[in-house]
């Protein structure tokens, strides 16, 4: 059996079938990278506790030691897989690596103060969120805000092209092509900003959270300042201060739940889009080659905005369930966060591919702008709603019922409204208001 893993026999479609697309995110989310930032925290930790004249460390080894995460590589990422394959504990491998490299550096005298008075969950709980906020920083911002330039480009352009609203799928007042867009744009941005807001929490503080055993070592030493400063100056995250064994993951979950209304606003434009393409109102620009249908030759299907449903639907199973499970531990502890966490760039990678694929249709559509003013023409009955409320200002009785008897259920063109208003006991001037009025200029005000 052929146990080499290639995109043909892997079982996922994203280290598979988009594996091309999204092999960046291993730098953050795989078993490699989960080790290179163990190693990290580890060393960056035991560089710490020098600094804090806990022991004595040569300043001309500290560059060799840094080199450990630094320039980590995949052969070393075997080798703490090998120590694993007797520790049966993952985090104990790193230890053990980062002693090794001591050794072979002639440094055997540091070696117990490798994860001194540490849990492995002082080493994962700070290493995952560290992944996680370079992969926030590094990957999503930069993709999402790329698909918010693409939306802004084209809802710019298409600011004063009026169009049929549509309310419960039915004709209502029209409204512009580019205002529908920035209803999506600044629904993401306003998640954004709540996402921006949420920290990056992390734990330290020994096996259940109280410093047992750095403070029997130490008890001169403010531990509590100490974590504090590694947490949030050194690696740059936020420290939570009560902890039990783990990290709460409070903070995380509500990033998951931000990241998941995000993708559900996304899902909302997606079928919008979709809806819009089967109106023909866009057209989508045919590439050589291509093939909609492999039983009917004319078609052209939205796929790109249908993969990117699917995908941030799949991103937001993975969403949810982080952010209903990590917050749940029993007692000190038990082990489920940490099975679970393996898997936070699945949801990660489906809600990075579903924005390129958005970015891919959204690339492709075609106005077709004689369709979308063929629609307007075709529906005079939305400026009922402009008549009725001038006749409203004018004091006139009952306007609403009188059009209602008009338009509903009937298919009026110009020529019928404008012989409902000639009928009005009303003023000349307000008549000729009224007759001014069309389904391509009653768009209302919004930029």
């Amino acid at each position: 059996m052929n146990n080499k893993l290639s995109p043909l026999r892997a079982i996922s479609p994203i280290d598979g079938r988009y594996y091309g697309e999204l092999s960046v995110l291993s730098e953050y989310f795989s078993e490699y990278a989960l080790i290179r930032y163990r190693i990290q925290v580890e060393v960056l930790y035991f560089l710490a506790l020098a600094d804090a004249g806990i022991f004595d460390f040569p300043e001309t080894a500290r560059p060799g030691l840094l080199q450990l995460f630094e320039q980590f590589s995949e052969e070393d990422a075997h080798q703490v897989k090998k120590l694993e394959q007797t520790t049966r504990h993952d985090v104990k491998a790193v230890e053990y690596f980062i002693k090794q490299k001591l050794d072979q550096m002639g440094l055997q005298a540091y070696r117990e103060w490798v994860h001194f008075a540490l849990t492995s969950q002082d080493i994962n709980n700070t290493a995952i969120p560290l992944l996680w906020k370079k992969a926030i920083e590094e990957q999503y911002w930069p993709a999402l805000q790329q698909l918010l330039d693409a939306l802004e480009l084209k809802a710019a352009e298409w600011m004063h092209i009026p169009m049929l609203a549509r309310t419960h799928g039915q004709p209502a007042s029209p409204t512009r092509l580019g205002k529908e867009i920035r209803v999506f744009i600044e629904r993401v941005r306003g998640q954004m900003l709540l996402l921006k807001n949420i920290p990056f929490t992390a734990k330290f503080g020994g096996a259940t959270g109280n410093f047992n055993a750095h403070h029997v070592a130490f008890p001169q030493i403010n531990w509590e300042d100490f974590a504090d400063r590694f947490v949030q100056e050194t690696l740059g995250l936020s420290r939570t201060r009560y902890t039990t064994q783990i990290e709460p993951y409070d903070h995380l979950a509500a990033q998951c739940d931000a990241l998941r209304r995000i993708n559900n606003i996304l899902i909302d434009f997606c079928r919008d889009m979709w809806l819009y393409i089967s109106f023909d109102y866009f057209h989508q620009q045919v590439k050589a080659g291509e093939i909609g249908s492999s039983a009917m030759p004319h078609k052209t299907n939205p796929i790109d905005f249908e993969n990117a449903e699917g995908n941030l639907g799949w991103a937001n199973a993975g969403w949810e369930h982080l952010s209903n499970k990590l917050p749940i531990s029993r007692l000190q502890r038990d082990l489920t966060d940490s099975t679970v966490l393996r898997n936070l760039g699945v949801p990660f990678a489906h809600t990075l591919l579903a924005f390129s694929s958005i970015q891919k249709g959204w690339a492709r559509l075609q106005l077709h702008a004689a369709k979308i003013r063929e629609d307007l023409e075709q529906n005079w009955v939305v400026v009922a709603e402009a008549i009725q409320t001038l006749l409203r200002k004018a004091g006139y009785p009952e306007p609403y019922e009188q059009l209602k008897d008009l338009t509903r259920g009937h298919k009026l063109d110009q020529q019928a409204i404008h012989h409902f208003i000639d009928q009005l006991p009303i003023p000349e001037t307000l008549k000729n208001q009224m007759k001014q009025i069309t389904p391509w200029n009653y768009v209302g005000i919004v930029q």
